[in-house]
């Protein structure tokens, strides 16, 4: 399969104050979400000026894309695409047909399964396609990466260096926490037993053994919505307080969930999580995420050059472990009449417009 283009496609987030509001109401469209919930959101963002780090990873990641596809001879322009804000996924798209590209691989800033993790991502090169139009380049989403070595490598790498500093005395019996971005129960299960959930833990299993850490907890965090609702627990800082009251001197947060340091990362972990630890008395390290680090080009490349050359997958872990299930049947979505568990890779190809 040959590309003659590639699209990094991401969530998106504001880069000033005035963006702030707007931006929430994009992502929260359709969801009936109170307006005093978008304040305390908004809240996570002036925090920071109303800057969210997501856009300006993503152009590194960008540069990054580049000099990988150069280093192996592919000439094929990277483009940027988001699904709630500036650039979005539509104009993008609209300007690679205008660009007489045809056909282009499209990387995602998500490693799951799951709705928001994977199929929405499907949604959204849907409706960039349909604005496009009849000319619409095809595009190609590349498959899940959530067991992908380098991946792994990466978040090791990052548990190891967070280790390093806390005080030398406490080193050796530091927590190790993994966390995730919380979903509803019920869209956990919505494509396939426990799909995302399963997937995050399966991951820290080869982080944490590629580590050479035997014992590590996996939570959840940033939940949002009615308190009813039943979301994946246990939250990570009611975990936190739970290991203070065990005894627990210094934690390892590694939030495995996410491949940026976007704002539920800076806000959630680094500054409220931050402050509760100190609270509690705990010694609280947090690992760093894959943001543009070379290898998480290089891991975008591996990806295409699967499709392009046939290759095997890249995949950490034993090729008979009983969880590569997860690796298909994929997420669910069915793109042209046909599921994506037909595709034992989990690649969504999308050839026509959708209304």
């Amino acid at each position: 399969m040959d590309f003659d283009a590639v699209l990094l496609l991401s969530f998106g987030g504001p880069e000033g104050p005035d963006q702030v509001r707007p931006f929430l109401q994009n992502v929260t469209r359709g969801r009936n979400v109170p307006p005093e919930r978008l304040d305390d959101v908004a809240e996570h963002y002036l925090h920071f000026g109303g800057v969210s780090p997501i856009n300006a990873i993503n152009r590194a990641l960008i540069t990054e894309l580049q000099a990988e596809l150069a280093a192996r001879r592919l000439d094929l322009p990277v483009y940027f695409g988001n699904r709630n804000w500036e650039p979005y996924v539509e104009d993008t798209v609209s300007t690679m047909r205008d660009n007489g590209i045809r056909r282009a691989a499209v990387f995602t800033t998500s490693a799951w399964g799951g709705y928001s993790s994977c199929t929405q991502y499907v949604e959204d090169i849907a409706r960039g396609r349909n604005a496009a139009g009849a000319d619409a380049p095809e595009l190609i989403k590349l498959r899940q990466y959530f067991d992908h070595p380098l991946l792994v490598q990466m978040f090791a790498e990052a548990i190891d260096t967070a280790a390093e500093s806390l005080p030398a005395d406490l080193r050796p019996e530091a927590r190790l926490v993994f966390t995730a971005h919380s979903i509803p129960v019920a869209a956990d299960g919505q494509h396939g037993p426990r799909l995302y959930s399963r997937q995050v833990r399966y991951a820290a299993r080869l982080v944490a053994a590629a580590a050479g850490r035997a014992d590590y907890d996996v939570v959840w965090q940033s939940r949002s919505g009615p308190p009813q609702i039943p979301w994946l627990e246990p939250d990570v800082g009611d975990h936190l307080t739970a290991l203070a009251e065990s005894g627990e001197r210094a934690v390892i947060v590694c939030p495995i969930g996410f491949v940026a340091d976007h704002i539920e990362v800076v806000f959630d972990l680094d500054h409220e999580l931050g402050e509760q630890a100190a609270q509690l008395g705990i010694a609280l390290a947090r690992a760093r995420t894959p943001n543009a680090d070379r290898r998480f080009a290089r891991l975008a490349v591996d990806l295409i050059d699967e499709l392009r050359l046939g290759s095997e997958p890249a995949r950490a872990g034993a090729p008979d472990d009983t969880t590569a299930a997860l690796r298909a049947p994929g997420c669910g979505h069915v793109v042209d009449g046909t599921p994506c568990a037909a595709a034992p890779q989990c690649v969504s190809v999308i050839t026509t417009p959708t209304g």
